[in-house]
Formats: C-alpha cells, structure tokens, sequence
C-alpha cells in the first residue's frame, strides 16, 4: 500500500521574524501584503540611514518600550462601572504596541515609511505618542487599582 501525503515542511521562524511578519499584517490595509512590506522595508532601510546598524533590534526595542504591561476593561457591578486593572497578555501587547505606533504614523503627512520611522526611532527612545499611550493606561491602572479584586470577575 502506498501512503499519498505530502511531507510538510516546517519552516522554522525566530523571534524577530515572526515579530516582522506580525508588524506587517498590521501595516496591512485591504489586503495589499506587497504594499505592506515595501512600507516595512523602507522604513528599515529609513532607520539604517540614521545610523543604526541593525534595524530589527531597533523595531524590537520600540514595541517593547510601547508595549503596556497594565490595562483597565470596564465592569459593570450594579449600576456602577468600574475600571479594573488587568494584566495584559503578549500577544495583546503587541498588539497595543503596534497599533499605537501605527496610528500615531498615519495622523502625520508624509510618506507612511517615513512617519512610522519616526515613530519607531521615538519609541526606541522612549517618546512619541505610542509610549505616551503607554503611561497613560498604566496612571489608569495605577489609579484604579483599589479595584484589581474584581479582575476575577472580569473576562
């Protein structure tokens, strides 16, 4: 008997290249991969010419600078609402990171590998207005926190 399956190859992704790939798809609008990964390598290519000899490092910098560690979700007890303070998972802290960094790139005018090399370069720094986010959600959580008993109520 002859077994028909094909043998799947897997292919083997580092840490950076799967955080990249993750970047992209959210740079990505309606579908357009290729636009999507023209704009991530010119802004590497933005971060190279300003003196930073590994770019990616610099990428991973900025989304970890960004990245929240803290955040308040809404719970509704009686006719109160409250804000509690959760942890934030890291797939979701990638998320918030990028996301902000993103937004903050797209307000600006210019060329969008432009702006979101800015935005990088800022949050590798530890500025800009994705770290700005960042404080914010946790004063919120910091301020909020007389209701982290209710985190196991919580979704």
């Amino acid at each position: 008997m002859g077994s028909s399956y094909k043998k799947q190859t897997l292919t083997v992704y580092t840490n950076s290249t799967a955080t990249a790939e993750k970047f992209i798809n959210y740079i990505m609008k309606d579908g357009k991969k290729n636009v999507a990964r023209n704009i991530y390598r010119q802004m590497l290519a933005e971060i190279k010419k300003q003196g930073h000899m590994n770019p990616q490092v610099v990428v991973e910098g900025a989304i970890e600078n960004a990245a929240p560690s803290v955040m308040v979700k809404s719970k509704r007890v009686g006719g109160a609402v409250y804000q509690v303070p959760l942890e934030v998972k890291q797939n979701k802290k990638l998320f918030f990171a990028c996301k902000w960094m993103l937004d903050a790139a797209r307000n600006k005018k210019g060329s969008m590998a432009m702006n979101l090399a800015e935005e990088i370069m800022a949050a590798y720094a530890e500025q800009g207005n994705a770290v700005k986010k960042k404080e914010e959600a946790h004063k919120m959580a910091e301020a909020n926190k007389a209701y982290a008993y209710m985190a196991k109520y919580v979704k």
